[in-house]
């Protein structure tokens, strides 16, 4: 099979010739129709989260089962399946509590510890692999089949994890991004009204279609004014962060107003300031929330297969223009998501 091969951090990618997988005991092949591309698999390529070399990453696919050996479950040849990134045991106290991502026995995650979706065909353990409804186009819409797994079923987390409610005022910063334009999307189907906190201005046009009633960089000097008039002068109930950076953090507790939820999913691992009388007079939380469970993917899968949420794809490429793609992703300029057709 042809696959997107990174050699080492920084390196471009090489389209080449490889072995095709075999799978084990419990495991299933899929063909790769397509693959969504996002920052958490830029970060692999950059070097900011290691692994082992030579790796193929991506783990957002739409693909079709072709061979299975041993108990594979519900999985037959034929079926439309997308994945679950996340390799855990199914049996320990989280897994069966439906908080895969906190599992015991967690062997690491599709593209990183394993060969992920940048390639014609992937090898998984079969309880990796997630049935695709029959009511979604996957073949029409291979790409924004494949992100549903985890650009619309991690905000999906959030909204539960967060405990966001109607009459709540949320900020999105890095809300342009490929997760935090879905996490805008999935608040407007809850008719959550919610600001953008977004620094490229070329952005706001994207954040105001999938829900965002008002925009801002926050770099501006303007912005304590827009929060302001926007909570009516009683500051965010919930914010939501993307970014996570030391100065995003730093900002988004400082826009919450009293019982705000400060919720972080960026992997920079920054140490930041919060002030505990602060958080003591306000109950103000601190929350983490890593992916999503199996579930919330399959709730995902539910909602676009019923037109109540869509994903939003704005660039598609040949697994030959991935290099020029991954430059963009990586400084920001992709608005939504993008991916690959194989």
């Amino acid at each position: 099979m042809k696959a997107l091969i990174l050699k080492g951090p920084n390196e471009p990618f090489i389209y080449e010739n490889v072995p095709d997988p075999i799978p084990q005991d419990g495991e299933a092949v899929a063909k790769i129709l397509a693959c969504g591309s996002g920052l958490t698999i830029q970060h692999v390529k950059a070097g900011r989260t290691k692994v082992k070399f030579p790796i193929i990453i991506g783990h957002e696919i739409t693909a079709e089962i072709v061979e299975l050996r041993g108990d594979c479950g519900e999985l037959k040849v034929g079926m439309p399946v997308t994945a679950y990134f996340y390799l855990t045991c199914g049996h320990c106290k989280w897994c069966k509590l439906n908080r895969e991502t906190l599992c015991i026995n967690f062997k690491g995650y599709v593209g990183r510890q394993i060969n992920g979706g940048y390639a014609e065909y992937i090898s998984l353990p079969a309880k990796n692999f997630i049935p695709i409804p029959l009511s979604i186009n996957y073949k029409k819409t291979p790409i924004e089949t494949g992100i549903i797994c985890d650009a619309i079923a991690t905000p999906l987390k959030v909204i539960k994890k967060a405990r966001i409610e109607i009459n709540d005022k949320v900020g999105v910063i890095g809300a342009g991004g490929g997760l935090g334009i879905h996490m805008l999307r999935m608040l407007k189907l809850y008719n959550i009204d919610t600001i953008a906190i977004e620094t490229k201005q070329i952005k706001e046009k994207s954040c105001r279609e999938s829900g965002a009633s008002e925009f801002i960089n926050p770099n501006s000097n303007s912005k304590t004014e827009v929060i302001e008039s926007f909570t009516k002068d009683n500051g965010l109930d919930v914010v939501i962060d993307f970014v996570s950076s030391k100065t995003s953090l730093e900002l988004g507790t400082d826009l919450l107003g009293n019982g705000g939820r400060l919720v972080t999913l960026g992997g920079s691992g920054e140490f930041f300031n919060v002030n505990s009388g602060n958080m003591l007079l306000k109950e103000i939380e601190l929350i983490g929330s890593r992916y999503c469970s199996k579930q919330e993917v399959i709730d995902s899968l539910d909602l676009v297969s019923r037109n109540l949420i869509s994903p939003l794809v704005t660039e598609k490429i040949k697994a030959n223009e991935a290099n020029d793609l991954h430059d963009r992703i990586e400084k920001g300029d992709v608005i939504g998501r993008a991916g690959i057709i194989f």
